[in-house]
């Protein structure tokens, strides 16, 4: 409920922002803007406000009135003399004015622009003839600035929320070259050609400053030329080129399985797949009582080095072997001051000891910067492009058959936030939503921003404007294109929960 909670608050912020910068350059142009919603409102309203004859007016669950009337020609808009002729308290009277509400539709929003041939208007909703406060009235520059404004707004909000993310928190790094012991690698890249506690000295003759920058690298960009420290030998390495491809492929293999023991225990608590991480000795920060690992007689302090036969240097590993022995008793090798022991027990169908580790922090140097609100700034510009870079990068995978599996929807999304309240964690991932939804809308398909963006260039340069029947109709074909992807994506989700 939680995660919900923060999805539907940051999408909602956004989509109000992202309505608010065409609505602001709408007005500074004097294009009439009829509705602004938050949520859609098929039929019926939740929230209605409209401000006429001095004073505001609010509707509370009410239906939606048409706009247009039917004669022997059809479907037309009502005329000024039909509106002028309604009654004192019909809203309908006052187009000038934007009607303000809420839907109840929770996915996305709308800002209802005159003139202007979208989701709110099809070609027989205009008049007739084009009128001066009208969106298509306007030269194709302030239409383009119009359009462009929920994109300028959503990319400036998520530099303004880096940037006060930085200015409260700071920013914690752990750089690589802090890391002595090495780091863990995960069988996939084993295959690669990389050893357990290699260290990483350059991707693409590039250095990775941190754990990040070397997934980026590797599986987001397709870098292949890796340069490690073994020992006291260089080696260098040559990734495959389809290391990214196989990547999302046994994530999606390891969230399958962990999805179908949380479906058969509905205390089963799942674990994520791990690619690569410091290499973190086991030690035990504290032991839950009445566990597993409390029945062993573990104690705070103690480092685990074996499962059975097999050496663990590293929490990754004692965790994956771990994983071998549902409901098996084991036979587990630990130091406790300094003296090396044993325990045998027996574990659980979960896989799990009930102990929390020691952080990585507590092992390894963490650099950790605070900034002044002018520092901050362009702080959060160069982080925020750096994230929309990040993005963009990694937008290759979703053409993958891997890719397209992993793709999530609405669900998918909310697991990113997490399970508790947390203001850092909330506004960092809205700052990202936002990036998100600024690329997404700059993309050239109709019926997005960039659909309208890409039309008006061409008119620009041909000095030849596409007709309102072309720009429906392409409308349609982008709605029903994103209406199967929002069915493909949220799919994903749905047959995550049943398979």
């Amino acid at each position: 409920m939680i995660q919900a909670l923060q999805l539907i608050l940051a999408l909602s912020f956004l989509v109000v922002i992202h309505e608010l910068g065409h609505f602001t350059f709408a007005k500074i142009f004097h294009v009439r803007v009829e509705k602004f919603y938050m949520f859609f409102n098929p039929w019926i309203s939740l929230i209605r406000a409209k401000k006429f004859n001095g004073r505001w007016h609010f509707a509370f669950f009410s239906k939606n009135l048409p706009m247009t009337v039917k004669d022997s020609e059809g479907e037309r808009l009502m005329t000024e003399a039909e509106l002028a002729a309604l009654p004192e308290d019909d809203w309908r009277r006052y187009p000038d004015n934007t009607e303000w509400g809420i839907g109840w539709l929770p996915f996305g929003g709308y800002c209802a622009i005159g003139g202007m041939v979208d989701e709110t208007h099809k070609t027989e909703d205009l008049a007739a003839e084009p009128q001066p406060w009208e969106f298509r009235s306007k030269p194709a520059w302030q239409r383009l600035l119009i359009i462009l404004g929920g994109i300028l707004v959503n990319f400036i909000a998520a530099l303004v929320i880096f940037s006060m993310v930085l200015w409260t928190w700071g920013k914690d790094e752990m750089p690589l070259r802090n890391v002595d012991s090495g780091l863990y690698y995960s069988e996939l890249l084993q295959q690669e050609g990389f050893r357990q506690q290699d260290k990483i000295l350059s991707i693409d003759g590039q250095e990775p400053e941190e754990l990040s920058d070397v997934v980026q690298l590797l599986i987001i960009e397709g870098r292949r030329d890796v340069r490690v420290l073994r020992g006291t030998d260089t080696v260098q390495l040559r990734m495959s080129e389809d290391l990214g491809e196989r990547y999302l492929a046994i994530q999606n293999d390891f969230d399958r399985a962990e999805r179908e023991k949380a479906r058969q225990d509905d205390n089963y608590q799942r674990s994520r797949y791990i690619l690569i991480q410091e290499y973190v000795p086991f030690v035990i920060d504290s032991v839950m009582p009445d566990n597993v690992g409390d029945l062993a007689g573990l104690q705070r302090g103690d480092s685990i080095v074996r499962i059975d036969s097999t050496y663990c240097g590293c929490q990754a590993e004692v965790q994956n072997q771990l994983r071998l022995h549902p409901l098996d008793t084991i036979e587990i090798g630990y130091y406790r001051a300094g003296q090396y022991r044993t325990t045998r027990t027996l574990l659980g169908d979960q896989c799990k000891l009930g102990v929390i580790m020691r952080p990585k922090y507590e092992f390894f140097r963490v650099d950790h910067t605070d900034y002044t609100f002018f520092q901050a700034i362009p702080a959060g510009i160069q982080y925020g492009w750096d994230m929309l870079t990040m993005y963009v990068k990694q937008f290759r995978l979703i053409f993958t058959k891997e890719g397209a599996q992993s793709l999530g929807g609405f669900g998918a999304i909310g697991q990113m936030f997490p399970s508790f309240w947390d203001w850092y964690a909330f506004w960092h991932m809205t700052a990202f939503l936002s990036l998100i939804l600024a690329f997404m809308n700059f993309l050239p398909i109709p019926a997005l921003d960039g659909g309208y963006i890409l039309f008006l260039l061409v008119e620009m340069i041909t000095r030849r404007k596409p007709s309102d029947k072309f720009l429906e109709r392409a409308n349609e074909v982008g709605f029903w294109l994103l209406i199967a992807l929002l069915v493909l994506a949220n799919g994903n989700d749905i047959l995550k929960i049943f398979f």
